[in-house]
């Protein structure tokens, strides 16, 4: 049977509606290959910066974490003297590499900001009750160090040792005048950012780009409103940022959410980030984005900060961002691809402020981002 001029007509003209079909699809492909592709891009202008979450501190399992879960009676056998959230662990992460370091502050009832992680004093210390709710002087005389136990409660290799350990906002800043804090706040209530940001210029400590807090979006709106040379970043913006870029990437769009804030990327998936690394980052650095690279996400217990050496072979060798991670002591100078330390502080850009946010429960729990 032979095949008929009408039947070869229309088999051509299927042939050519797949072709132009073919051709187009190659040629939208092509083009978003080339909008997104790295080495288009020029390297990365800076280095990067390192974050010390906790500063040095007691490492601890995250499986099966919960919000609220304590993790001093889940530390790993200790390999160091340094507890959290004190001058001497601040001051170590510093030597070891540091050049920002994450702290945890709550209100007191006498006018004081302790720096402490916890929002009960139940699990680190002999005490009870909720932090906020204690004046400073008795949290003077508490024992950080009494929770800490690697072996199900046989022993208890710091308890005695962080007697009057917990120090207030102020020495902090004073200890380490020329150095960049990330303060986390454990609440809510953006009536804290009005006690902090008073707190601090009563005592003439700095409100600018040295000051960098993150936490709930009310508490960090109002406290960029009220400071707006400061910088921050609420962990529900931060996650709206990196979901809308997933999205809205490819086309080279940065989506509002990110614009003048932070964005992070867990270390194992970069190669889901359109444009990663030259690309991206150049696109960050003209929305005014600092870029956080994190640990690898997955897993329960929140994602980790980025411990492991050999996971520094996933950052640009002149990544010009914040490398945050759990592990100062081992992350520290490799991370800093051996480049020499510079003394003092690397500031972050000041930033344009977003609205004030509304009022809120004062007494609300943090949740799991608020926690960290």
């Amino acid at each position: 049977m032979t095949e008929t001029d009408a039947e070869a007509g229309g088999n051509r003209r299927r042939f050519g509606r797949r072709r132009i079909t073919l051709v187009a699809l190659l040629a939208a492909l092509t083009a978003l290959y080339l909008n997104n592709a790295s080495w288009l891009a020029p390297e990365p202008p800076g280095e990067a910066r390192l974050l010390a979450h906790r500063g040095i501190h007691q490492t601890f399992g995250r499986e099966g974490l919960e919000r609220d879960g304590c993790t001093a009676n889940r530390m790993d056998p200790p390999s160091h003297p340094y507890l959290e959230n004190t001058i001497p662990s601040m001051r170590a992460a510093f030597a070891a590499g540091a050049e920002i370091v994450e702290i945890d502050v709550h209100p007191t009832t006498d006018g004081e900001f302790a720096v402490f992680h916890d929002w009960t004093l139940d699990c680190r210390t002999e005490g009870r009750g909720v932090t906020r709710d204690a004046r400073m002087a008795h949290l003077r005389t508490l024992d950080i160090g009494f929770g800490y136990t690697h072996d199900g409660g046989r022993t208890f290799p710091f308890r005695g040792r962080g007697v009057g350990m917990m120090p207030t906002l102020t020495e902090v800043l004073q200890t380490f005048p020329a150095r960049q804090f990330l303060i986390n706040f454990k609440s809510r209530d953006p009536g804290e950012a009005d006690q902090l940001v008073a707190y601090l210029r009563d005592r003439g400590l700095p409100t600018d780009e040295r000051l960098i807090v993150y936490g709930h979006e009310r508490p960090v709106d109002r406290l960029l409103a009220l400071a707006p040379e400061a910088r921050g970043f609420a962990m529900s913006r931060v996650k709206s940022c990196a979901l809308n870029y997933l999205g809205l990437g490819w086309s080279g769009h940065v989506p509002a959410a990110c614009r003048g804030g932070f964005i992070a990327v867990p270390v194992n998936l970069r190669w889901a980030v359109w444009g990663w690394p030259n690309r991206f980052l150049q696109r960050m650095r003209d929305a005014d984005v600092t870029v956080i690279v994190n640990g690898p996400f997955g897993g329960s217990g929140g994602t980790p900060g980025l411990d492991r050496v050999e996971d520094l072979n996933g950052v640009p060798l002149d990544f010009d961002g914040i490398i945050w991670t759990d592990m100062i002591e081992t992350i520290g100078p490799p991370g800093r691809h051996g480049k020499p330390a510079r003394p003092g502080v690397r500031s972050l850009p000041p930033r344009t402020l977003r609205e004030a946010p509304v009022a809120t429960d004062k007494r609300r729990p943090p949740s799991r981002h608020d926690g960290s």
